[in-house]
């Protein structure tokens, strides 16, 4: 899977990843449809940065899941 390609596939599978790793409680809040192409990039570099990561304090987590909310379409 090539994740520096734009699709709606990958950012699907980015989020999924991103929520399985922080282990978000209301994961059905956080869904690919919310967001915007646009923020790929963004998205894109979000998931590489958790997915490097083994572990996250409290405090992480909460900004990560932010920034998350940051990158929703409005």
């Amino acid at each position: 899977m090539n994740l520096s390609v734009k699709s709606t596939e990958n950012a699907e599978y980015m989020i999924e990843e991103i929520k399985d790793r922080l282990r978000i409680v209301n994961a059905g809040a956080i869904k690919a449809s919310h967001f915007d192409a646009e923020m790929y990039e963004e998205l894109h570099d979000l998931y590489t940065m958790v997915i490097k990561r083994e572990k996250f304090s409290t405090s992480e987590m909460q900004a990560i899941a932010e920034e998350l909310g940051n990158l929703r379409a409005t």
